[in-house]
Protein backbone atom coordinates (compact mmCIF):
# COMPACT_ATOMS: atom_id res chain seq x y z
CA UNK A 1 0.00 0.00 0.00
CA UNK A 2 2.88 2.15 0.84
CA UNK A 3 4.69 1.43 -2.24
CA UNK A 4 1.60 2.33 -4.44
CA UNK A 5 1.48 5.55 -2.48
CA UNK A 6 4.62 6.37 -3.36
CA UNK A 7 4.55 5.45 -7.14
CA UNK A 8 1.48 7.46 -7.80
CA UNK A 9 3.18 11.02 -6.27
CA UNK A 10 5.93 10.23 -8.45
CA UNK A 11 3.85 10.16 -11.63
CA UNK A 12 1.86 13.09 -10.42
CA UNK A 13 4.98 14.94 -9.86
CA UNK A 14 6.29 13.77 -13.52
CA UNK A 15 2.65 15.19 -15.46
CA UNK A 16 3.26 18.67 -13.27
CA UNK A 17 6.48 19.02 -14.74
CA UNK A 18 5.58 18.23 -18.24
CA UNK A 19 3.09 21.03 -18.01
CA UNK A 20 4.96 23.97 -16.75
CA UNK A 21 7.67 22.90 -19.78
CA UNK A 22 5.05 23.09 -22.06
CA UNK A 23 3.71 26.54 -20.92
CA UNK A 24 7.40 27.77 -20.68
CA UNK A 25 7.41 26.90 -24.76
CA UNK A 26 4.43 29.03 -25.18
CA UNK A 27 5.57 31.87 -23.85
CA UNK A 28 6.80 34.87 -26.16
CA UNK A 29 10.90 35.47 -25.30
CA UNK A 30 11.20 38.84 -23.75
CA UNK A 31 13.88 41.36 -24.72
CA UNK A 32 15.18 42.06 -28.55
CA UNK A 33 15.13 39.72 -31.03
CA UNK A 34 17.47 36.98 -31.23
CA UNK A 35 19.94 36.59 -33.99
CA UNK A 36 18.19 33.57 -34.90
CA UNK A 37 14.68 35.39 -34.93
CA UNK A 38 12.92 36.17 -37.91
CA UNK A 39 13.50 39.42 -39.58
CA UNK A 40 9.90 41.28 -40.95
CA UNK A 41 9.74 42.43 -44.75
CA UNK A 42 11.03 45.42 -45.78
CA UNK A 43 8.87 47.77 -48.19
CA UNK A 44 9.46 51.14 -49.49
CA UNK A 45 6.35 53.07 -48.93
CA UNK A 46 4.87 56.17 -50.19
CA UNK A 47 3.20 58.98 -47.50
CA UNK A 48 0.31 60.26 -49.84
CA UNK A 49 -0.38 63.99 -49.30
CA UNK A 50 -3.06 65.70 -51.49
CA UNK A 51 -2.51 67.90 -54.28
CA UNK A 52 -3.41 70.41 -56.86
CA UNK A 53 -4.01 68.53 -60.48
CA UNK A 54 -5.03 69.44 -63.65
CA UNK A 55 -7.98 67.26 -64.64
CA UNK A 56 -7.48 65.72 -68.53
CA UNK A 57 -9.27 63.58 -70.59
CA UNK A 58 -7.63 62.31 -73.86
CA UNK A 59 -10.34 62.07 -76.77
CA UNK A 60 -9.70 60.65 -80.06
CA UNK A 61 -10.87 63.33 -83.17
CA UNK A 62 -10.04 65.08 -86.36
CA UNK A 63 -8.77 67.83 -87.99
CA UNK A 64 -11.41 70.43 -89.92
CA UNK A 65 -10.87 73.50 -91.43
CA UNK A 66 -11.53 77.00 -90.37
CA UNK A 67 -13.20 78.29 -93.36
CA UNK A 68 -14.46 75.99 -96.51
CA UNK A 69 -15.79 77.40 -99.83
CA UNK A 70 -16.57 75.83 -102.75
CA UNK A 71 -15.80 77.55 -105.98
CA UNK A 72 -18.97 77.17 -108.77
CA UNK A 73 -19.87 79.31 -112.04
CA UNK A 74 -22.83 81.81 -111.73
CA UNK A 75 -23.40 81.81 -115.29
CA UNK A 76 -22.04 79.42 -117.92
CA UNK A 77 -19.19 79.54 -120.55
CA UNK A 78 -16.29 78.13 -121.59
CA UNK A 79 -13.13 78.33 -119.70
CA UNK A 80 -10.63 80.15 -121.09
CA UNK A 81 -7.95 80.47 -118.56
CA UNK A 82 -7.51 78.88 -115.05
CA UNK A 83 -5.36 81.57 -113.39
CA UNK A 84 -4.16 79.65 -110.11
CA UNK A 85 -1.52 77.37 -109.15
CA UNK A 86 -2.85 74.16 -107.08
CA UNK A 87 -2.52 73.80 -103.63
CA UNK A 88 -1.49 77.63 -103.44
CA UNK A 89 -2.38 79.84 -101.38
CA UNK A 90 -4.86 82.61 -103.00
CA UNK A 91 -6.30 85.73 -101.31
CA UNK A 92 -10.02 86.68 -101.43
CA UNK A 93 -10.95 88.46 -104.63
CA UNK A 94 -8.20 86.91 -106.64
CA UNK A 95 -9.53 85.43 -110.20
CA UNK A 96 -9.45 82.06 -110.23
CA UNK A 97 -11.14 81.22 -113.84
CA UNK A 98 -11.92 83.52 -116.56
CA UNK A 99 -15.28 82.36 -118.16
CA UNK A 100 -15.09 83.97 -122.14
CA UNK A 101 -17.04 87.40 -121.82
CA UNK A 102 -18.01 87.65 -125.68
CA UNK A 103 -21.77 87.02 -125.18
CA UNK A 104 -21.69 88.73 -121.84
CA UNK A 105 -20.41 92.09 -123.20
CA UNK A 106 -22.57 91.92 -126.16
CA UNK A 107 -25.78 91.60 -123.76
CA UNK A 108 -24.32 94.55 -121.74
CA UNK A 109 -23.87 96.83 -124.54
CA UNK A 110 -27.44 95.95 -125.51
CA UNK A 111 -28.92 97.05 -122.75
CA UNK A 112 -27.10 100.14 -122.20
CA UNK A 113 -28.44 100.68 -125.84
CA UNK A 114 -32.01 100.07 -124.64
CA UNK A 115 -31.67 102.48 -121.53
CA UNK A 116 -30.51 105.13 -123.77
CA UNK A 117 -33.55 104.37 -126.36
CA UNK A 118 -35.73 104.51 -123.05
CA UNK A 119 -34.17 107.93 -121.90
CA UNK A 120 -34.68 109.38 -125.15
CA UNK A 121 -37.96 108.70 -125.33
CA UNK A 122 -39.02 109.96 -121.66
CA UNK A 123 -38.18 113.59 -122.37
CA UNK A 124 -41.12 113.88 -125.38
CA UNK A 125 -43.37 112.00 -123.06
CA UNK A 126 -42.21 114.38 -120.38
CA UNK A 127 -42.72 117.30 -121.94
CA UNK A 128 -45.92 116.54 -123.72
CA UNK A 129 -47.76 115.54 -120.46
CA UNK A 130 -46.85 118.96 -119.22
CA UNK A 131 -47.90 120.64 -121.77
CA UNK A 132 -51.22 118.39 -121.94
CA UNK A 133 -51.59 119.56 -118.36
CA UNK A 134 -51.55 123.12 -118.80
CA UNK A 135 -54.00 122.78 -122.01
CA UNK A 136 -56.34 121.18 -119.83
CA UNK A 137 -56.79 123.29 -117.24
CA UNK A 138 -58.52 126.08 -119.81
CA UNK A 139 -60.13 123.19 -121.05
CA UNK A 140 -58.44 123.16 -124.48
CA UNK A 141 -58.47 119.50 -124.64
CA UNK A 142 -60.46 117.12 -123.42
CA UNK A 143 -59.62 115.08 -120.24
CA UNK A 144 -59.03 111.34 -122.20
CA UNK A 145 -56.26 113.24 -124.13
CA UNK A 146 -54.33 114.88 -120.83
CA UNK A 147 -54.90 111.08 -119.67
CA UNK A 148 -52.84 109.40 -122.55
CA UNK A 149 -50.19 111.39 -122.53
CA UNK A 150 -49.88 111.27 -118.67
CA UNK A 151 -50.04 107.74 -118.87
CA UNK A 152 -47.52 107.69 -121.28
CA UNK A 153 -45.03 109.41 -119.39
CA UNK A 154 -45.18 107.62 -116.60
CA UNK A 155 -44.51 104.52 -118.82
CA UNK A 156 -41.90 106.00 -120.78
CA UNK A 157 -40.98 106.47 -117.02
CA UNK A 158 -41.02 103.02 -115.97
CA UNK A 159 -39.48 102.09 -119.51
CA UNK A 160 -36.14 103.97 -118.08
CA UNK A 161 -36.09 102.05 -114.43
CA UNK A 162 -36.38 98.74 -116.77
CA UNK A 163 -33.49 99.67 -118.51
CA UNK A 164 -31.48 100.69 -116.12
CA UNK A 165 -32.34 97.11 -114.50
CA UNK A 166 -31.24 95.03 -117.49
CA UNK A 167 -28.23 96.67 -117.56
CA UNK A 168 -27.14 96.11 -113.59
CA UNK A 169 -28.07 92.44 -114.26
CA UNK A 170 -26.01 92.66 -117.91
CA UNK A 171 -23.29 94.13 -116.06
CA UNK A 172 -23.17 91.51 -112.99
CA UNK A 173 -23.40 88.31 -115.82
CA UNK A 174 -20.42 90.16 -117.49
CA UNK A 175 -18.52 90.44 -114.13
CA UNK A 176 -19.66 86.82 -112.72
CA UNK A 177 -17.54 85.55 -115.68
CA UNK A 178 -14.29 86.52 -113.78
CA UNK A 179 -14.47 83.27 -111.09
CA UNK A 180 -13.25 85.30 -108.01
CA UNK A 181 -11.74 83.19 -104.58
CA UNK A 182 -14.78 84.37 -101.83
CA UNK A 183 -12.11 83.79 -98.65
CA UNK A 184 -8.22 83.59 -98.57
CA UNK A 185 -7.30 80.68 -97.77
CA UNK A 186 -5.17 77.29 -99.75
CA UNK A 187 -6.81 76.37 -102.82
CA UNK A 188 -6.88 72.37 -103.53
CA UNK A 189 -6.62 70.80 -107.11
CA UNK A 190 -9.20 72.07 -109.99
CA UNK A 191 -12.38 69.54 -110.99
CA UNK A 192 -12.21 71.29 -114.94
CA UNK A 193 -9.29 73.09 -117.16
CA UNK A 194 -9.05 75.29 -119.52
CA UNK A 195 -11.74 74.46 -122.30
CA UNK A 196 -14.26 72.61 -120.22
CA UNK A 197 -17.83 73.71 -120.77
CA UNK A 198 -19.72 75.55 -117.18
CA UNK A 199 -23.15 75.89 -116.33
CA UNK A 200 -24.05 78.36 -113.83
CA UNK A 201 -24.50 77.46 -110.29
CA UNK A 202 -23.74 73.95 -111.33
CA UNK A 203 -23.61 71.19 -108.43
CA UNK A 204 -19.78 70.57 -109.54
CA UNK A 205 -17.23 72.42 -107.29
CA UNK A 206 -14.76 73.87 -109.60
CA UNK A 207 -12.08 74.12 -106.78
CA UNK A 208 -12.41 74.28 -103.09
CA UNK A 209 -10.64 76.36 -100.93
CA UNK A 210 -9.53 76.06 -97.25
CA UNK A 211 -8.37 78.52 -94.65
CA UNK A 212 -5.87 76.31 -92.47
CA UNK A 213 -4.85 79.35 -89.65
CA UNK A 214 -6.58 78.51 -87.20
CA UNK A 215 -8.18 74.86 -87.52
CA UNK A 216 -10.66 73.43 -85.75
CA UNK A 217 -10.21 69.98 -83.98
CA UNK A 218 -13.26 68.31 -83.45
CA UNK A 219 -13.23 65.58 -80.95
CA UNK A 220 -16.30 63.09 -78.82
CA UNK A 221 -16.95 62.69 -75.64
CA UNK A 222 -19.78 59.93 -74.04
CA UNK A 223 -22.47 62.12 -72.06
CA UNK A 224 -21.75 60.04 -68.91
CA UNK A 225 -18.12 61.85 -68.70
CA UNK A 226 -19.82 65.16 -68.81
CA UNK A 227 -22.09 64.74 -66.53
CA UNK A 228 -19.09 63.24 -63.95
CA UNK A 229 -17.51 66.33 -65.08
CA UNK A 230 -20.33 68.86 -64.41
CA UNK A 231 -20.98 66.76 -61.02
CA UNK A 232 -17.33 67.19 -59.64
CA UNK A 233 -17.70 70.62 -60.17
CA UNK A 234 -20.69 71.47 -58.58
CA UNK A 235 -19.33 69.85 -55.62
CA UNK A 236 -15.78 71.71 -55.54
CA UNK A 237 -13.60 69.05 -56.60
CA UNK A 238 -13.01 70.53 -59.68
CA UNK A 239 -12.75 73.98 -60.76
CA UNK A 240 -11.99 76.14 -63.71
CA UNK A 241 -8.95 78.55 -64.70
CA UNK A 242 -9.52 81.62 -63.52
CA UNK A 243 -10.02 82.68 -67.49
CA UNK A 244 -12.80 80.25 -67.28
CA UNK A 245 -11.15 78.28 -70.92
CA UNK A 246 -10.31 74.83 -71.13
CA UNK A 247 -6.80 74.46 -72.64
CA UNK A 248 -6.40 71.29 -74.87
CA UNK A 249 -2.75 69.91 -76.27
CA UNK A 250 -2.99 68.00 -79.45
CA UNK A 251 -0.19 64.08 -79.71
CA UNK A 252 -0.22 63.95 -83.93
CA UNK A 253 -0.53 60.47 -85.58
CA UNK A 254 3.10 59.72 -84.84
CA UNK A 255 2.61 59.88 -81.70
CA UNK A 256 5.20 63.52 -81.46
CA UNK A 257 3.32 66.32 -79.56
CA UNK A 258 2.11 69.49 -81.26
CA UNK A 259 4.09 72.33 -80.37
CA UNK A 260 1.03 74.56 -79.88
CA UNK A 261 -1.47 74.48 -77.29
CA UNK A 262 -5.60 75.21 -78.25
CA UNK A 263 -8.53 76.07 -76.49
CA UNK A 264 -11.85 74.66 -75.76
CA UNK A 265 -14.40 76.60 -78.31
CA UNK A 266 -17.63 74.70 -77.68
CA UNK A 267 -19.35 71.74 -76.66
CA UNK A 268 -22.49 70.60 -78.61
CA UNK A 269 -26.04 71.03 -76.88
CA UNK A 270 -26.83 67.71 -78.67
CA UNK A 271 -26.39 64.18 -78.04
CA UNK A 272 -25.78 61.86 -80.50
CA UNK A 273 -28.63 58.90 -80.02
CA UNK A 274 -26.66 56.19 -81.61
CA UNK A 275 -22.86 56.70 -79.55
CA UNK A 276 -24.41 58.49 -76.60
CA UNK A 277 -21.91 61.45 -77.40
CA UNK A 278 -20.96 65.13 -77.68
CA UNK A 279 -19.02 66.95 -80.02
CA UNK A 280 -16.16 69.09 -77.97
CA UNK A 281 -14.28 71.92 -80.79
CA UNK A 282 -11.32 73.26 -79.96
CA UNK A 283 -9.19 75.84 -82.14
CA UNK A 284 -5.32 75.52 -82.57
CA UNK A 285 -3.22 77.98 -84.54
CA UNK A 286 -1.58 76.81 -87.23
CA UNK A 287 1.04 78.89 -88.94
CA UNK A 288 3.49 76.09 -89.86
CA UNK A 289 0.26 74.32 -91.77
CA UNK A 290 1.31 71.01 -89.67
CA UNK A 291 -2.67 70.38 -89.26
CA UNK A 292 -4.45 69.30 -92.20
CA UNK A 293 -7.76 69.09 -92.75
CA UNK A 294 -8.72 64.85 -92.03
CA UNK A 295 -6.06 64.43 -90.00
CA UNK A 296 -6.46 62.07 -86.94
CA UNK A 297 -5.14 63.19 -83.48
CA UNK A 298 -5.77 62.27 -79.93
CA UNK A 299 -6.47 65.69 -77.74
CA UNK A 300 -5.66 66.13 -74.44
CA UNK A 301 -8.82 68.39 -72.69
CA UNK A 302 -8.12 70.14 -69.24
CA UNK A 303 -11.17 69.56 -68.21
CA UNK A 304 -10.91 71.79 -64.57
CA UNK A 305 -8.25 71.83 -61.34
CA UNK A 306 -8.58 69.12 -58.55
CA UNK A 307 -7.32 71.16 -55.86
CA UNK A 308 -7.08 67.99 -53.15
CA UNK A 309 -6.34 65.68 -55.31
CA UNK A 310 -5.19 61.90 -54.30
CA UNK A 311 -2.58 60.68 -56.73
CA UNK A 312 -0.55 57.31 -56.40
CA UNK A 313 1.64 55.83 -58.92
CA UNK A 314 0.49 53.04 -61.23
CA UNK A 315 2.48 50.22 -59.89
CA UNK A 316 0.92 50.02 -56.65
CA UNK A 317 -2.50 49.33 -57.86
CA UNK A 318 -3.06 45.64 -58.55
CA UNK A 319 -6.75 44.23 -59.07
CA UNK A 320 -8.32 41.37 -57.30
CA UNK A 321 -9.91 38.09 -58.45
CA UNK A 322 -13.64 40.48 -58.94
CA UNK A 323 -11.48 42.88 -60.93
CA UNK A 324 -11.49 45.60 -58.23
CA UNK A 325 -8.15 47.39 -58.07
CA UNK A 326 -6.86 47.43 -54.42
CA UNK A 327 -3.48 48.62 -52.91
CA UNK A 328 -1.57 47.63 -49.39
CA UNK A 329 -1.42 50.14 -47.20
CA UNK A 330 0.87 49.74 -44.06
CA UNK A 331 -0.97 51.13 -40.75
CA UNK A 332 0.92 52.99 -37.70
CA UNK A 333 1.05 49.85 -36.69
CA UNK A 334 3.02 48.05 -39.32
CA UNK A 335 0.76 45.88 -40.11
CA UNK A 336 0.13 45.50 -43.91
CA UNK A 337 -3.56 45.97 -44.90
CA UNK A 338 -5.35 45.64 -48.25
CA UNK A 339 -7.60 48.61 -49.84
CA UNK A 340 -10.47 48.18 -52.15
CA UNK A 341 -10.06 51.63 -54.71
CA UNK A 342 -12.27 53.37 -56.64
CA UNK A 343 -9.77 55.24 -58.74
CA UNK A 344 -11.23 57.96 -61.65
CA UNK A 345 -8.67 58.41 -64.26
CA UNK A 346 -4.96 58.05 -65.31
CA UNK A 347 -2.78 61.46 -65.04
CA UNK A 348 0.94 60.39 -66.87
CA UNK A 349 1.89 57.41 -64.92
CA UNK A 350 -0.32 57.76 -61.61
CA UNK A 351 -3.82 57.19 -60.79
CA UNK A 352 -6.51 59.36 -59.73
CA UNK A 353 -7.90 58.35 -56.63
CA UNK A 354 -11.68 59.12 -55.64
CA UNK A 355 -12.11 56.46 -52.38
CA UNK A 356 -10.06 54.43 -50.87
CA UNK A 357 -7.23 56.17 -50.10
CA UNK A 358 -6.85 59.52 -48.04
CA UNK A 359 -3.59 62.07 -46.64
CA UNK A 360 -1.20 60.24 -44.72
CA UNK A 361 -1.68 57.12 -45.73
CA UNK A 362 1.80 54.82 -46.79
CA UNK A 363 1.22 53.38 -49.59
CA UNK A 364 3.77 50.11 -50.60
CA UNK A 365 5.34 50.98 -54.01
CA UNK A 366 8.27 48.27 -54.09
CA UNK A 367 8.03 45.24 -51.85
CA UNK A 368 4.45 44.13 -52.93
CA UNK A 369 5.89 40.24 -53.64
CA UNK A 370 6.48 40.34 -49.81
CA UNK A 371 3.73 42.00 -48.14
CA UNK A 372 0.69 40.27 -46.63
CA UNK A 373 -2.30 41.40 -45.18
CA UNK A 374 -1.89 41.20 -41.50
CA UNK A 375 2.13 40.82 -41.60
CA UNK A 376 4.35 42.94 -39.83
CA UNK A 377 6.62 44.95 -42.03
CA UNK A 378 9.61 47.34 -42.00
CA UNK A 379 9.10 50.40 -44.07
CA UNK A 380 11.69 52.77 -45.87
CA UNK A 381 10.82 56.14 -47.94
CA UNK A 382 10.23 55.10 -51.65
CA UNK A 383 12.26 57.31 -53.69
CA UNK A 384 10.94 58.23 -56.72
CA UNK A 385 13.36 57.90 -60.19
CA UNK A 386 14.63 60.87 -61.60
Amino acid sequence: MKKNRTVGIIIFIGIMSMVWGLSACDKPKEGPPQKGDPQPAEVSVLTLQSEKASVTTELSGRVSANLVAEVRPQVGGIVQKMMFTEGSEVKEGNVLYQIDPALFQAAYDSANAALTRAEALLLPARAKAERYRQLAGSNAISRQDFDDAEAAGKKAEADVISAKADVDRARINLAFTSIKAPITGRIGKSSVTTGALLTGFQPLALAVIQKLDPVYVDVTQSSTSLLKMKQSMEKGLIKKDADNQARVRLILEDGTPYSREGVLKFSDVTVDSGTGSVILRSVFPNPDLTLLPGMFVRAIVEEGVNEASILVPQRCVTRNAKGIPTAMVVTSEGMVEIRELEIDRAIENRWLINKGLAPGDKVIVEGLQKARPGSIVKTIPFEAEK
